[in-house]
């Protein structure tokens, strides 16, 4: 992490624990990815959010679906990380476009910006 923001990068190490997350903080993080989300339901990142700085994003990682995404973002969430949900290796780019349009339209539909 402080190789990334030496060399003019943001910083957005992953964490499971408050001690963690403080710990990131202090060694500069911009924002910190609560992983693996799967294991740590919204319940976690509300409680998480209330010892927290409001100013740092965290974006949760690992175990990510659309239909899930609804009650991190109500929990704070700042956005979403995501990797086997969205491809593994062999998909066909028709199946990854598919889940990236499926992640898009559960992300608009939390913003409540539904665009075309």
């Amino acid at each position: 992490m402080r190789a990334a923001k030496a060399g003019g990068l943001l910083a957005v190490p992953g964490f499971a624990t408050p001690t963690e997350a403080f710990a990131m903080l202090e060694a500069g993080a911009d924002a910190l990815k609560l992983f693996p989300a799967e294991g740590l339901p919204p319940v976690v990142l509300k409680a998480l959010r209330a010892v927290l700085p409001s100013s740092v994003p965290i974006l949760p990682v690992g175990g990510i679906r659309p239909e899930t995404m609804a009650g991190y973002w109500q929990a704070g969430a700042a956005g979403f990380g995501l990797g086997s949900a969205l491809y593994k290796p062999g998909d066909a780019p028709v199946t990854v476009h598919q889940k990236a349009l499926a992640f898009r339209q559960a992300m608009e539909a939390l913003q409540g910006t539904l665009t075309a």
